[in-house]
Order: structure tokens, then C-alpha cells, then sequence
């Protein structure tokens, strides 16, 4: 994919399946984390926290991360304003993944938007139409 936008915005499928390689080979740390609207049961982000975050998130009952991108916690809506309150975080069988139920306070939990500028309430705003091509929903 050529750019970022081309990316988040188009229709083109791109899936990347290196993401975990990266990640691991960086040496973080870290827990994937489902984030679901408590209320709704959408899923709203697929992300990351380490020992540091799930802490910070515990104690702001606010969801915080780890980006691996920027190498850095990340205080969901920090500068957005679209937090996520949580409600509860559970741990699955194995202990090696969350899930953080969480009640999004804001416009949004995506931090990309629409066309027209409204934010996207989760991640997950595309289908897979076919093996090369998406569909908003």
C-alpha cells in the first residue's frame, strides 16, 4: 500500500500479516487487547498493553495502551477527547491476551473519520467483499 490514507481510507485489501513478526522481534513486551463496547458488545480496537498500561488503565479506569508504532503508552482520547471508560478488563484461559469492556465517551472510538469528518465508532468500519477488494459498512 502506497500511504497511510490509502490504507485507513480505501477499499483495496491489504492485510498485515508481519504485524506480530514486528512486534515480537522489537522485543515489547506486550498483551493484545480486544476493546468491546460494554453496552452494545461491538468491538470496537484491536491493541496492545504492557505491564504499565493495563496498571495506568486500572487506575484511570480509562483505556490505556502500548502503540508499538510510536514505542509509547497511549491514553485513548488524550488528545482526541473520544475516551473509553472502563467497565471491566478480563484475561482469557491462557493469560496471554485482555479484554477490556469499555463505554466510549465522545464521538468515536476510531481515530480515523468519515469523509465529512464524523468520527467512526469502532475500527472495524470495512467487510471483505471479495480476496482483493473492501466495502464500507
Amino acid at each position: 500500500m502506497d500511504n497511510h490514507e490509502d490504507l485507513e481510507k480505501g477499499t483495496i485489501l491489504s492485510l498485515d500479516f508481519s504485524k506480530l513478526n514486528q512486534i515480537g522481534s522489537a522485543g515489547y513486551p506486550v498483551l493484545p487487547v480486544v476493546v468491546q463496547d460494554s453496552d452494545s458488545g461491538e468491538v470496537l480496537i484491536i491493541a496492545y498493553a504492557n505491564e504499565e498500561a493495563l496498571r495506568e488503565t486500572l487506575k484511570r479506569k480509562e483505556a490505556v495502551f502500548f502503540s508499538t508504532s510510536r514505542n509509547e503508552l497511549w491514553h485513548k482520547g488524550a488528545t482526541s477527547g473520544d475516551t473509553l471508560s472502563l467497565v471491566e478488563v478480563r484475561v482469557n484461559c491462557e493469560q496471554n491476551s485482555l479484554l477490556y469492556l469499555v463505554r466510549p465517551q465522545g464521538e468515536g472510538a476510531c481515530h480515523t473519520k468519515t469523509d465529512d469528518g464524523t468520527a467512526r465508532s469502532s475500527c472495524y468500519y470495512r467487510s471483505i467483499h471479495s480476496e482483493n477488494d473492501l466495502r464500507f459498512i
